[in-house]
């Protein structure tokens, strides 16, 4: 048994829903089966429908959703070949190879700057985290982390002797042997 509280939204927004999947889809049967599948699915809320607190919104999400689903189903796919080969491997780029002198020229910034670049690049934390950890306000823990930045990469520059291309991408550097 349907709710009344889903008989009465469906009486309100069904045109609206059907004018705009007959828009999106192009034909009426379309149209028609999916606005029956986005009916199935509210029916299937039963009562949990009426706590919706904007049923036509709603609606049209599950439209969306649904929408998105069958045009994506739709797609061509095309069969990958069985003779097809693996892109070559590249050769490591500088950058990649570059993590060899970061541990290094980490541990001769100051504790702040290590902490800050360690917690927010290295381990991926946010730096509203950096400016709890470090009692400071957000803006000043952002200000914090640009400078330790600023100071990181004169250390690479200095000590690894980083060099860039044109682009500004790190092209070469010189290894620095490993700390004893």
């Amino acid at each position: 048994m349907r709710p009344p509280c889903l008989a009465d939204a469906w009486l309100r927004h069904e045109a609206e829903l059907r004018g705009y999947l007959r828009h999106r889809l192009g034909t009426p049967q379309d149209a028609e089966d999916l606005l029956h599948d986005i009916f199935l699915k509210a029916l299937r809320q039963g009562q949990r429908f009426c706590a919706v607190e904007n049923p036509r919104a709603w609606l049209f999400q599950v439209a969306r959703n649904a929408l998105n689903d069958r045009l994506r189903s739709a797609r061509e796919h095309v069969p990958m070949p069985e003779d097809l080969r693996a892109p070559e491997r590249e050769a490591s780029r500088p950058v990649d190879t570059l993590s060899q002198c970061l541990p290094r020229a980490l541990t001769e910034l100051c504790e702040a700057d290590r902490l800050a670049i360690t917690l927010c690049d290295i381990d991926g934390h946010t730096q509203q985290m950096l400016a709890e950890r470090l009692g400071i306000s957000l803006p000043g823990a952002k200000s914090r982390l640009q400078r330790a930045r600023v100071r990181l990469r004169q250390r690479l520059l200095t000590a690894c002797r980083v060099r860039f291309d044109e682009a500004g991408q790190v092209c070469c550097f010189t290894p620095r042997p490993p700390m004893p």
